[in-house]
């Protein structure tokens, strides 16, 4: 039996490093789990600090584009599981039909659900949060010193033009965010929402939530209680990463051999 494979998508002033946890909890499960960095996204974030420019220039539809391509390269459609701009791709994609099933978590909302605005950021090239205003905006239920550890082990830049594609500053939303919500050929997809999130309100995920109303292919919503948008990577993880585990479950969907 083949594993089934899930690729994780991170979000933006996050690097790629900020699945690992998920990534062994989910392979313990069966799964073939990976999670590949943005074009341009240099190993660690040590590196990327030091040398961001690759980042600077990119848009959604690069960043569509390239896990577009991963999804695809797989032998069995894989899950996907983003998180905040990546959840906003995973949308893309799953109602593209591509991909087995898509897991949502804090996405930046599609179509014409408004979105939060953001720190004052330059008018070009890369935006990079500080340990305040990563606390602020990030990881506002945690302690500041919990919040700058996470800072400091993954908080890197991000693209400016990726952020007005976003509609962030608050601008007009880029083509590029939208997702097919009444696409009813499609996987399954599970919306994940933080009750204190600050950049994506728990009231934008229910209101995307409500856009794929009229669909009939399976699309279900989960609140977490008192957990903010760094829900992905704090000391509940686990409790986000199982409830996932345990939806695909009920959506038939196992890791494979390795399971138990």
């Amino acid at each position: 039996m083949k594993r089934t494979p899930v690729v994780f998508i991170h979000g933006a002033w996050l690097h790629a490093l900020s699945w690992e946890p998920w990534v062994e909890r989910f392979t313990g499960r069966g799964f073939r789990a990976v999670a590949p960095g943005w074009p341009g996204e240099a190993a660690t974030v040590r590196e990327v600090r030091a040398v961001p420019g690759g980042l600077a220039a990119l848009g959604l539809d690069d960043l569509t584009e390239h896990y577009a391509g991963i999804v695809r390269s797989f032998d069995t459609a894989p899950v996907i599981v983003g998180h905040s701009v990546g959840g906003l791709v995973a949308q893309q994609l799953i109602t593209s039909d591509i991909g087995r099933a898509a897991v949502a978590i804090a996405p930046v909302p599609v179509n014409d659900v408004p979105v939060n605005d953001v720190p004052a950021v330059p008018g070009e090239g890369l935006v990079t949060l500080t340990p305040e205003q990563f606390h602020h905006f990030v990881a506002n239920t945690l302690s500041a010193a919990d919040a700058g550890r996470l800072h400091e082990a993954f908080a890197v830049p991000t693209s400016y033009r990726l952020l007005t594609d976003l509609g962030r500053p608050a601008g007009p939303r880029g083509p590029a965010a939208v997702a097919d919500v009444g696409r009813s050929a499609r996987g399954p997809l599970l919306l994940v929402s933080g009750q204190e999130d600050r950049l994506v309100p728990d009231a934008a995920t229910r209101a995307v939530y409500k856009l794929y109303g009229d669909t009939a292919a399976v699309t279900d919503l989960k609140q977490f209680a008192n957990r903010a948008h760094s829900l992905v990577v704090d000391d509940g993880w686990r409790s986000v990463a199982d409830h996932v585990l345990g939806w695909l479950h009920e959506q038939g969907i196992r890791g494979g051999p390795a399971e138990h």
